[in-house]
């Protein structure tokens, strides 16, 4: 499915919007989440809720069909029961936001299988998040740097990879010192992930294949949206190959931002 004529704005996490700016056009209305709320999901529902009534009141004064993109996934159900009256939504089929950085809910999977315990990075969550290290220097400003180093490392426990995600977006190089940086800290492997803007391109106009859910005027996101043989992908689950790894990704990753390269 491609946007036949109708108008479209996009509600996203700043972290995706981000990666999204070169990819949208002139003139799109683009609302910003903070990706602080992605740890708070009944928040997150909360006010994506609120933004599409905004938009779908202003389509109904308008009389103008309306697409509403939210670049963000499932996110811990965030977006289960989610409609719009007068809009049309448009949703990438993905687990979360990292999903989108590697162009399909299929490569995070697998990324996850291979690795299991992997945080992931993106330059995009560098500039508009916070990060680990950015917690870590918070913590050494108030118990030193040896208790802070302690305390992150009991955070961030169940990680065994930090993996920086690489689209292409952006110049990689002051991102991997960082990247490498906090991993240093953490005593974590350090990886980089060639990511994917296969699904950043799609967003802005289509085509919104079985990569995406269109959600039409008056109906509800429901969970099963996001499966598209949900029979056989319980299945899997139940195997245990993605349920386990799922305890290792980090799905709702702090708000950060760019951080000194010091000491």
């Amino acid at each position: 499915m491609k946007d036949r004529g109708h108008k479209s704005a996009i509600i996203a996490c700043a972290a995706v919007m981000e990666e999204l700016f070169s990819f949208l056009p002139d003139g799109m209305d683009r609302f910003s989440l903070d990706p602080e709320l992605h740890r708070r999901p009944a928040e997150l529902h909360r006010i994506i809720q609120k933004n599409i009534d905004h938009l779908s009141k202003m389509a109904a004064e308008n009389g103008s069909p309306l697409n509403v993109i939210l670049g963000c996934g499932l996110c811990s159900q965030a977006l289960e029961g989610i409609k719009a009256e007068n809009c049309r939504l448009i949703i990438p089929r993905v687990d979360n936001c990292i999903a989108i950085f590697l162009g399909s809910r299929q490569a995070y999977r697998q990324q996850l299988i291979c690795r299991p315990g992997t945080y992931f990075l993106t330059g995009g969550w560098v500039k508009s998040a916070n990060t680990p290290f950015h917690e870590y220097r918070l913590a050494t400003r108030r118990f030193g740097k040896k208790k802070a180093r302690s305390l992150l490392k009991i955070m961030m426990a169940r990680y065994r990879r930090l993996a920086l995600i690489h689209t292409g977006q952006y110049e990689i190089g002051l991102y991997r010192r960082y990247a490498r940086r906090v991993a240093r800290i953490l005593g974590l492997d350090y990886e980089e992930i060639q990511g994917s803007t296969l699904l950043l391109e799609k967003m802005p106009a289509g085509p919104w294949d079985e990569d995406f859910i269109v959600v039409n005027p008056g109906e509800e996101v429901r969970l099963a949206d996001f499966f598209i043989n949900p029979w056989e992908e319980c299945k899997q689950t139940a195997k245990g190959g993605w349920g386990k790894v799922m305890l290792g990704a980090n799905l709702a990753p702090r708000r950060l931002k760019k951080e000194e390269e010091d000491g």
